[in-house]
């Protein structure tokens, strides 16, 4: 007798960027904010830290999914929080998919949870390729392709993880259209861009735009994702979420951050100014970049491979991430630390070009 189902035991699973111990190490591959919370986070998240650990948490979030709901202009019945987006990601598979039959449908390169997500759930993957510079297709072009109209569910990172690039919502309003199914906006770094696509979610019954703590507030370690979308399909979702699938602390921590935005919007500023200089920098010393509406950059690195130089970089105790995909190999991501971190990171690869 099998213990494991065939499908789990072929199942090749994400792997998350490299998680080092030890000090002195320029950490720039997964993409993490470099400021910390505010200071108001903080003090509230400590002072929660009482008697109310041996009780459970909100079950619905009821507060945190109203405050989100003034936010961004809905009801509370349109707002589902979860262990952070990726949690909803995986509902939405079991919710809107049937596995062994209905297509789980997306670009690539994306984001790699993906086709992990539609492997575990049995699920067809249809698969359709970016242009050349990461840019959507256009509706002839995917006519003209293997897209699938009536896929059950959608996925489009916009902006778009590994390379960067934007999308405007107009685009992405002509895509949510012309699509029958679900259709799901995953806007983890929409902080870090020139437009939001928050209002297709209201407009049209088929979308639900993802958003997370993680990127741009400072919380990964809390994990805290939401979906805003109709009632209808945020009901479906929270019939097959767990009961407490939301910390009390991480309730408490993105409730201060939403008292505090400010001072993460202030950190968006200058996130995106280092880009825009970190950019300019690898330009002037022979990298090709792509152009970035998120807290990293996609680089070509000159001379040597990407993978080499990985490795490189990692002997000087800079990491920033490389993926064997076929479509970004050549490329390294680089997350957009400190100032600091950032210097580092230029003088590690203008040592690497003298050598």
């Amino acid at each position: 007798m099998k213990l494991i189902r065939k499908q789990v035991q072929q199942l090749h699973s994400y792997v998350p960027g490299e998680q080092p111990e030890g000090r002195g190490i320029v950490k720039l591959n997964t993409n993490e904010n470099p400021y910390p919370p505010s200071l108001k986070v903080l003090g509230e998240v400590r002072a929660a830290v009482d008697e109310r650990m041996r009780l459970y948490p909100d079950p619905t979030a009821q507060e945190l999914r109203e405050t989100l709901a003034k936010l961004h202009g809905v009801s509370s019945s349109n707002v589902i929080v979860g262990n952070g987006s990726d949690e909803l990601l995986a509902l939405a598979t079991r919710a809107f998919v049937e596995p062994g039959k209905d297509a789980i449908q997306y670009f690539t390169p994306s984001y790699s949870l993906y086709p992990v997500l539609a492997n575990i759930h049995n699920a067809t993957r249809n698969e359709v390729a970016l242009n050349e510079d990461f840019s959507l297709p256009t509706m002839g072009e995917l006519r003209k392709s293997q897209w699938n109209f009536k896929a059950a569910l959608t996925y489009v990172t916009t902006p778009n993880a590994p390379s960067g690039n934007g999308y405007t919502t107009a685009d992405l309003e002509v895509l949510c259209k012309a699509q029958k199914g679900v259709m799901i906006l995953d806007e983890a770094y929409v902080d870090f861009a020139k437009e939001h696509a928050m209002a297709l979610a209201r407009k049209h019954s088929n979308v639900l735009v993802s958003r997370t703590f993680s990127k741009a507030y400072s919380l990964c370690f809390q994990r805290i994702g939401y979906f805003v979308g109709t009632a209808k399909l945020i009901s479906a979702l929270d019939k097959i979420r767990d009961s407490y699938n939301v910390n009390g602390l991480g309730q408490v921590a993105a409730l201060a951050t939403l008292k505090d935005l400010q001072y993460y919007r202030t950190n968006f500023k200058e996130i995106i100014r280092l880009r825009e200089q970190v950019g300019s920098a690898l330009t002037s010393v022979g990298f090709v970049v792509v152009p970035s509406q998120t807290n990293f950059l996609l680089a070509k690195p000159p001379r040597l491979t990407a993978r080499t130089w990985q490795r490189k970089l990692r002997e000087q105790n800079v990491l920033v991430r490389w993926f064997s995909d076929l479509r970004v190999r050549d490329y390294l991501r680089i997350t957009i630390g400190t100032e600091q971190e950032m210097g580092a990171m230029i003088g590690a690869i203008k040592a690497i070009l003298k050598r």
